[in-house]
């Protein structure tokens, strides 16, 4: 399952990512906001699509599984940096933004992304449309240095405060 999650800065851009979504034959939930209200704040979207990743996740359907059958999220605004921010707050969350192809495969083949973060305001809709199809199509790379890090950042979440 894919989760998406938008405020006002990327409600436009998350509806297109539905359509694209849909035209790949992904599933999705749509976690807001489902409609568009200028005033809206991103952290608590960025936080429950964060959430619901992590804990499928945490629920046996992450690495190794290959990424097709893992969960996913996908969050919105108009930088894509507060969603990173708030995002990375959930424990195995592991959100980035990509801002192109290259930046799009990295984060999943080597840190192992969960959670992308896209402009709004930054990306063309070309663009956007090219780094989410990379980036849903990037299987982990799996190497032991990859999955060492990963590791080192699990034991960091599972003794801070």
């Amino acid at each position: 399952m894919i989760y998406l999650g938008s405020d006002h800065g990327g409600f436009d851009l998350k509806e297109k990512i539905k359509i694209w979504l849909t035209k790949w034959g992904y599933p999705y939930e749509d976690l807001g906001n489902v409609l568009y209200e200028k005033e809206d704040d991103y952290p608590s979207f960025a936080i429950e699509v964060a959430q619901k990743v992590a804990t499928e996740e945490r629920n046996g359907n992450g690495y190794p599984k290959p990424w097709q059958n893992r969960p996913k999220g996908i969050i919105t605004c108009r930088s894509a940096a507060g969603m990173v921010i708030a995002a990375n707050k959930v424990k195995g969350a592991r959100c980035a933004t990509a801002f192109d192809s290259s930046s799009a495969k990295h984060c999943r083949a080597h840190n192992d992304v969960n959670v992308i973060a896209l402009s709004g305001d930054w990306l063309e809709e070309y663009q956007a449309k090219k780094i989410l199809n990379i980036w849903l199509e990037t299987e982990f790379s799996g190497e032991e240095r990859h999955i060492r890090r990963l590791k080192e950042i699990e034991e960091f979440e599972a003794t801070s405060v």
